[in-house]
């Protein structure tokens, strides 16, 4: 069963008071300007209100991928797909995006355990027309990563929100400004004993950079290419430190749930 030795590590710590939590953005990284403008922000509508934000990528001029727990609940997202967004009046933020969508989650996704099946997509009302998109990796593509790339595989982690978190006694030195930004982060774990055979787990240092607290479904592009190894899914403390946990994208499930929208 996927995840399974996560799920009770996660178990584990909300007996000692800590947690796994959606992770939401770039840390440690550099702004990403025109480098990836496939990769958008989201504003996710509840009963007609925004509720939260995440990040994502168009894979088509229709559809974008984020993760499950970004779009499971709401009703509509509005989405932005400029790398400065800090604007919010002159660009409509958070109600009027550049562009409108609906919503879809992956059908055995459980917000009680959002890490298992954390994958979602919203189809556009209007195309985004670009020079090139987000492209989905081949069935079992990271596989190949346990025996030859572990030392070496570098991925390119994209989003939009806090650069910087710190323990609620110092939140008020976080970093929060609606830029989309790029790490670089490392390989640390895959298909272990933690991660199953469903998630990944990155480095998120001061050196490589990482994801945190903003940034949730962004795209982790395997090395420099345009492939998403996966989204941007969880991580394990609240300062954002150690590692970051990704959602893979390359099993067969998740590919065909996915390509029902292309």
């Amino acid at each position: 069963m996927r995840h399974k030795a996560l799920a009770a590590t996660i178990a584990a710590l909300a007996l000692i008071g800590l947690s796994a939590a959606p992770a939401q953005a770039i840390t440690d990284g550099v702004p990403d300007g025109d480098a990836h403008p496939e990769v958008g922000l989201m504003v996710a509508f509840v009963d007609g209100e925004p509720a939260w934000r995440c990040s994502g990528t168009l894979i088509s001029s229709t559809v974008y991928l984020t993760a499950g727990h970004c779009t499971y609940g709401a009703d509509h997202v509005e989405l932005w797909f400029d790398d400065d967004l800090r604007d919010a009046a002159a660009i409509g933020y958070p109600t009027d995006g550049e562009v409108s969508g609906t919503p879809y989650t992956h059908p055995d996704y459980d917000d009680n355990a959002f890490y298992l099946y954390d994958v979602g997509v919203v189809v556009l009302d209007e195309p985004v027309i670009l020079d090139e998109y987000g492209a989905l990796p081949t069935l079992n593509q990271l596989d190949s990563l346990v025996q030859t790339g572990k030392k070496t595989a570098t991925f390119t982690a994209v989003g939009y929100g806090l650069q910087k978190s710190f323990p609620d006694a110092a939140a008020w030195k976080n970093e929060a400004v609606r830029l989309r930004m790029v790490s670089y982060p490392k390989l640390v774990q895959i298909n272990t004993g933690f991660t199953g055979d469903g998630s990944l787990l990155l480095s998120n240092n001061a050196h490589t950079g990482g994801t945190c607290y903003g940034d949730s479904g962004g795209p982790n592009f395997i090395g420099s290419t345009n492939v998403i190894a996966g989204v941007t899914s969880f991580g394990l403390n609240s300062a954002c430190g150690g590692t970051g946990g990704v959602y893979r994208i390359d099993r067969a499930d998740d590919l065909e749930w996915i390509s029902t929208f292309l």
